[in-house]
């Protein structure tokens, strides 16, 4: 087993410091030797086995369960390592017979009728409040922040997200806007509070809607922000605008027709829409075993090319594509590291096994950005041509007119998680 585990590194290892401790004490060291060293201990060969036989599942749980110790380095310095040897290497050679069944059934997995997408949306987003109020922002935006200077605050980017959004949307005061997929309400209470929008937002998280009904009621929007708990698929009214923010990605791939053919018919004719949502950068794939299994059931992250095709048969016309590229590494490294810090309070909460579990899923995602593999796209979209002017200047223009708003105004804060005073 140990032979079969040093092959298989060898193979992909060649750049960087990595150090193996096998399950008999014996180490072995692979890569050019240059940076830190990484060091990980592999505890019994039934967990080499596992490694061999599945990694793409295996090795979070490996983590989560103390099959793989770190003894030099962290988490995340070790996937960093492995995930830039395979964008220069390439994996090794062949595939996982679970990988390769995993991709037979890759359509049913992102299978998402009405019943599951709750269930699958409850998996992640019902958690206790409390955990995200250890290492969100205090506007609880769980999404790619947008980072106008390198050394802006966690903040200060996620304010500047809502404001790159509101200003592709070209909301005029009065005017009737849906979020779908609203979380913690947010964006709604910004877009109704700065931008003087009536706001429909819709969440399928009983957590998030009783939160985002109580900032509602706090921030005194009651009478401009409704949120309900509710399926996109199950209104049939109008708006002159429509965003999705961190939404799309628990669509599934079957249901992108649905998805875009609703947008439209809730669009009114001069309206506009935007996306926004992470993007799978080296094309279409399957969602990770052990994302789909312990994160995000049903979850898929789509390829443009996987979307774009979709929206234009729904007789939508796509007005502006931005690609927002190491954005969301800089959001999960703020993320990361403000979960580390408050790690106590987090097991005080759940356990060591699920502080284990964020870890390796915020570390992981940090990795997938850093390395290119994973960006985030946002698409403006269209019925009618002339709904944006000819150039893009207007998005510039109202950005610098909502951030002279926003520095004279008194920022949204969460109202405490359940059990807080």
């Amino acid at each position: 087993m140990k032979a079969l585990v040093n092959t298989v590194l060898d193979r992909l290892v060649k750049r960087g410091n990595l150090a193996v401790v096998h399950p008999d004490g014996h180490v072995r060291h692979f890569g050019d030797g240059k940076d830190e060293e990484v060091r990980f201990r592999i505890t019994s060969t039934g967990w080499a086995l596992k490694l061999l036989f599945d990694p793409d599942l295996k090795f979070g749980e490996a983590y989560m369960d103390g099959g793989i110790v770190m003894e030099k380095g962290s988490i995340y310095d070790l996937l960093l390592l492995l995930m830039d040897n395979v964008k220069h290497n390439g994996g090794p050679a062949g595939f996982t017979i679970p990988s390769f069944l995993r991709g037979l059934k890759r359509r049913l997995q992102q299978f998402n009728p009405r019943g599951r997408a709750k269930r699958n949306v409850a998996h992640h987003y019902d958690l206790d409040g409390r955990l995200y109020e250890l290492f969100l922002d205090s506007d609880r935006q769980y999404s790619c922040a947008y980072f106008e200077r390198a050394d802006a605050s966690l903040h200060e980017a996620q304010l500047a997200k809502k404001r790159h959004l509101a200003a592709k949307l070209m909301i005029r005061p009065g005017m009737r806007v849906l979020d779908i997929g609203c979380g913690w309400g947010g964006l709604a209470l910004y877009l109704a509070e700065v931008c003087q929008a009536r706001v429909v937002g819709i969440t399928l998280s009983e957590e998030q809607y009783d939160v985002a009904r109580a900032r509602a009621r706090q921030r005194g929007l009651e009478d401009r922000v409704e949120f309900r708990l509710q399926d996109y698929r199950d209104i049939n009214e109008s708006f002159d605008r429509i965003v999705s923010v961190g939404m799309f990605e628990h669509v599934g791939v079957n249901h992108y027709p649905a998805f875009f053919s609703k947008v439209r018919e809730l669009l009114t004719p001069d309206g506009i829409a935007v996306l926004h949502s992470i993007n799978r950068a080296d094309g279409p794939g399957v969602t990770s075993a052990w994302i789909d299994r312990y994160i995000f059931p049903g979850g898929y992250i789509p390829a443009l090319s996987e979307v774009i095709p979709v929206i234009e048969r729904e007789g939508l016309i796509i007005s502006d594509v931005e690609i927002l590229r190491l954005h969301y590494a800089e959001t999960l490294r703020c993320w990361r590291e403000r979960f580390v810090s408050q790690w106590e309070k987090a097991r005080a909460l759940y356990d060591e096994r699920f502080c284990r579990m964020w870890e390796f899923y915020l570390a992981a995602s940090e990795v997938m950005f850093r390395t290119g593999l994973m960006n985030n796209f946002q698409i403006q979209m269209v019925r009618d041509q002339q709904a944006v002017p000819m150039t893009r200047d207007y998005m510039f223009e109202e950005e610098e007119r909502l951030r002279r708003i926003d520095s004279g105004r008194r920022h949204l804060v969460s109202v405490p998680a359940a059990g807080q005073s």
